[in-house]
């Protein structure tokens, strides 16, 4: 069954929403890991200079994970633009509702998203 417009736009909104909320949250990160460390000088402990640096690895993770979900959501934008959300990129089926409910930014379906993530042809 394919979405219905008022289900298509309370997703756009949810999305639009996430969007928002992940930019916030990149611009904060970024930020955060761009300033150089005040306290960096010969009497810091190198104990404390590991710390620092790993926090900062840590974040850097953090924001290329995050970076990556921003992608999918601008995806699932295009898709709704496009009048294809809610449809497989990989198999062309429909995407179930609960699972778009789940993930709203979803593309694929479970079974197509499973597949690819194993490298397996996906027909």
């Amino acid at each position: 069954m394919a979405l219905k417009k008022a289900q298509i736009q309370q997703f756009k909104i949810r999305l639009e929403e996430l969007r928002a909320q992940l930019t916030h949250t990149l611009v904060g990160t970024t930020e955060q890991v761009k300033i150089p460390d005040e306290s960096t000088g010969y009497s810091q402990h190198q104990a404390d200079q590991g710390t620092d640096d790993f926090d900062r690895r840590i974040n850097l993770e953090l924001t290329s994970k995050e970076y990556e979900l921003l992608r999918q959501i601008e995806r699932a934008l295009e898709k709704i633009e496009g009048d294809t959300y809610g449809v497989c990129d990989i198999t062309g089926n429909e995407i179930p509702v609960a699972r778009l409910e789940a993930v709203p930014y979803a593309t694929m379906t479970v079974e197509a998203q499973e597949k690819f993530e194993k490298g397996l042809p996906v027909e």
